[in-house]
């Protein structure tokens, strides 16, 4: 086969996935962290994902972006998961 017989590839576009900024690797670290706790918590993915994601007025707002905002906000998470039986 002779070069001119073969099919150039298209350039691959460069993606990202979202545009939003990523994470400060402390940030990143307190998500997980509460993720763990989360998901230990409640012994199940979609009802950790639902605590997490779901506003809580005890503790002032979405559980999860009150633990990647700061270290106090993950306190205030990891106080309530560790009760019986959280807040929200």
């Amino acid at each position: 086969m002779e070069s001119e017989d073969k099919v150039a590839r298209p350039a691959r576009a460069k993606m990202r996935w979202s545009d939003r900024p990523k994470l400060a690797p402390d940030a990143a670290s307190r998500q997980g962290q509460v993720t763990k706790l989360a998901l230990e918590a409640f012994g199940g993915r979609d009802e950790a994902i639902a605590y997490l994601n779901t506003a809580c007025g005890k503790l002032g707002g979405r559980p999860l972006d009150l633990a990647v905002e700061s270290a106090e906000g993950l306190g205030r998470v990891e106080r309530d998961l560790a009760g019986l039986k959280p807040a929200c």
